[in-house]
């Protein structure tokens, strides 16, 4: 299959990916909890396969001189492998979305109305490095009764041909169709064009990468699309912040894993806190090599403190790095930090620090983001973490499904009607 070119390629997964659509429609959830179960006891049992093929990507990675934190979420530990065997369980335990009716209601006409959920059909995921997207995806598609496509970056390669094996296995092991998780037999770029625009086969596109695939989606793809774009997740520390709060969430939110794009990239202090507070959590951070990009403000009262910190520049505040390295703006109020992340942040995921009741419902009412958050940290928007068994991805965008897509996210909705002989009048 490997051999065909990309248009032959897509046409073969995606007749097989069709049909097992249907499979997987009537497929009972005893089943789908099964086979969920079985490839998470698979993930442990062959976790030596899985650390090996693993290492191979890392070490190719490395080798071409891929960023630090590309390849740390390339690389598959014990404690993210766990993570991945905890999902599929998890997901097991969640009731079935497919099928289920939502609040029939008696109508005039003497019809009763309600809405059942369905799965989409066929799911293409799109992402880079990440070779846990694989699992993840998987699971939750097979248990939403979905078939999937996934196409993994060429890094993950070694990693995700074990996985692909590992899930074929879980499935033919409880009598469903092996080709409802299908993982793309290639890293041609050519084949992604052919998967964008398989309307005939793919109900919609998942795509988990940077600017540049989205930008590629944007402009080609006729496949409906479900966006993830950039992780510019901000921290405003208020007025009436519990300061020694603000100092164990900032520093959870920034420095507990650079790489995620739930991770922390700007700080907003409220001026009446950031003499004493910035000083405080900038001795942390200096102390773990976080390098500190300040506007004005902030920059005078951390090199008077002492600290040595840099001028932001205008790009900063809209940079996700995922790296050690923080943008931090003193702001003069509250309509102030909301205006900055309206205007530099990407709707992902954003946080207040406040003992004010009614200054966090605002902010809850008023910061536009998938997840917008209150005395936690950003890096707990996260699908397993919100009980959703594990994510998709985190949509960025308002239509459909917005922050971490778990199993309601890779269903729809349509109409049902019970009459009992009702006609138009």
């Amino acid at each position: 299959m490997s051999e065909l070119d990309p248009r032959e390629l897509m046409e073969t997964i995606g007749r097989k990916a069709r049909a097992a659509s249907r499979d997987m429609a009537r497929a009972a959830t005893a089943q789908k909890n099964e086979a969920l179960k079985l490839l998470a006891l698979a993930l442990t049992e062959h976790k030596d396969r899985i650390f090996a093929a693993n290492a191979l990507d890392v070490k190719r990675a490395g080798a071409a001189g891929l960023p630090a934190p590309f390849v740390d979420r390339l690389t598959i530990t014990e404690k993210v492998l766990e993570t991945m065997a905890d999902g599929c369980r998890q997901i097991a335990s969640l009731a079935d979305p497919a099928g289920t009716i939502e609040s029939v209601k008696p109508q005039e006409s003497g019809i009763g109305v309600g809405r059942m959920r369905v799965p989409f059909g066929v799911v293409g995921i799109i992402y880079e490095a990440r070779p846990n997207v694989t699992v993840d995806a998987a699971a939750l598609a097979l248990k939403a009764g979905n078939a999937v496509i996934l196409r993994g970056g060429s890094e993950a390669f070694e990693t995700n041909k074990v996985l692909a094996g590992l899930i074929a296995e879980a499935l033919s092991a409880v009598k469903l169709n092996p080709d409802s998780v299908q993982v793309a037999p290639t890293t041609d770029r050519a084949f992604v064009g052919e998967l964008i625009k398989a309307v005939k086969y793919v109900d919609v596109i998942i795509p988990r990468g940077g600017k540049s695939l989205i930008a590629r989606l944007e402009a080609e793809a006729r496949v409906p699309m479900i966006r993830h774009l950039d992780g510019i997740c901000h921290t405003y520390v208020d007025a009436e912040a519990d300061t020694d709060l603000a100092l164990t969430v900032c520093d959870n939110a920034k420095t507990q894993r650079y790489s995620p794009c739930n991770a922390m990239e700007t700080l907003l202090v409220h001026e009446k806190q950031a003499a004493v507070f910035l000083p405080r959590i900038a001795r942390i951070w200096q102390e773990k090599d976080v390098e500190m990009r300040c506007d004005n403000p902030s920059y005078e009262i951390l090199t008077q403190a002492g600290f040595t910190v840099k001028k932001a520049t205008e790009d900063d505040w809209d940079t996700e790095y995922n790296a050690p390295i923080i943008s931090i703006a003193v702001v003069p109020s509250f309509e102030a930090a909301v205006s900055h992340i309206e205007t530099h942040g990407s709707h992902h995921t954003d946080a207040i620090i406040t003992t004010n009741h009614m200054t966090a419902e605002r902010f809850l009412r008023e910061v536009d983001s998938g997840s917008v958050m209150v005395n936690c940290s950003t890096r707990l928007a996260d699908g397993y973490v919100y009980g959703l068994g594990a994510e998709i991805g985190i949509s960025t965008g308002k239509l459909h499904a917005r922050g971490p897509v778990g199993l309601e996210g890779l269903t729809s909705l349509k109409y049902v009607v019970y009459g009992h002989g009702e006609c138009r009048r």
